[in-house]
């Protein structure tokens, strides 16, 4: 057999163990990205009984920040109580998640705690600005001793300076690029170095962009857009175990929600 039919077969075999490997890495979590994909995010109402908000909820993210006039309000400067602390950073398939220990760190939000669960990475951008997608989005995601959501978002195009964070744990998302659901620690990150700067930001109530798009999240996303390096992006868009390489959910309608905007200058930065 010659050379040529050799690499052909091999490249056969390595073609096919790659699509099963992405069908059962699919069927662990039981959706994709994929518009294509009878998993895709058009029908992932339809996959389980329990996400049924994904298709039918009224109060669904991502939306267009600016897609009707905002309600500009005296929300106040962001209540943030984060530390420095050991990290866990885990490839759950469709994202890269970092997390640190439970009970540490919290956000307050009209007198109620929602304490730091863990970051994750969108590209690009879930959220849109008046019509304009970013490269990146990091979710940090807390929840109160009641139950209750509240996701901290941060928007991100490619530029010359890169994410501070990223950067620290460059070598570890290289590791975990092709495993999934294994957690390595990671050493002690600040997550002060998540928070965008700036006091404008948006706030309105949506819902998880991941099945079962459970409603009643508070989200909160600011109005200055980070830099991230062009390698930062790929970094992420790489560890994605899905055909399309993206994890950005579609935009859902607005329906009849407003979003608030905080009055910018009125209060000095936390």
């Amino acid at each position: 057999m010659d050379m040529l039919k050799l690499f052909s077969i091999a490249f056969l075999l390595l073609s096919v163990t790659h699509v099963i490997k992405s069908q059962q890495l699919d069927d662990e979590w039981g959706f994709s990205y994929d518009e294509n994909s009878d998993r895709g995010p058009s029908h992932w109402g339809e996959l389980r009984p329990e996400w049924w908000q994904c298709s039918a909820g009224k109060l669904q993210t991502p939306i267009d920040l600016e897609s009707k006039p905002v309600v500009y309000s005296n929300l106040g400067p962001i209540q943030k109580y984060y530390m420095t602390d050991v990290a866990t950073l885990e490839n759950r398939g469709y994202d890269m998640m970092l997390s640190w220990p439970l009970g540490q760190l919290y956000l307050g939000i009209n007198g109620i705690r929602y304490f730091f669960r863990q970051v994750h990475w969108h590209s690009p951008s879930e959220h849109v600005v008046n019509g304009t997608r970013y490269d990146l989005e990091a979710h940090l995601v807390h929840v109160s001793n009641d139950g209750q959501i509240a996701v901290l978002a941060v928007m991100y195009q490619i530029g010359e300076t890169p994410d501070r964070i990223l950067s620290l744990i460059e070598d570890d998302l290289k590791e975990l690029t092709e495993t999934v659901d294994v957690k390595k620690d990671v050493g002690y990150l600040d997550p002060n170095l998540l928070q965008a700067r700036g006091r404008r930001y948006y706030r309105y109530m949506g819902s998880l962009t991941t099945p079962p798009c459970t409603e009643g999240v508070m989200w909160t996303v600011m109005g200055m857009i980070r830099s991230v390096t062009k390698q930062q992006v790929a970094l992420i868009r790489n560890a994605i175990h899905d055909e399309s390489k993206t994890n950005a959910r579609p935009l859902q309608p607005i329906n009849d929600r407003f979003v608030e905007v905080d009055r910018p200058g009125e209060h000095s930065e936390d």
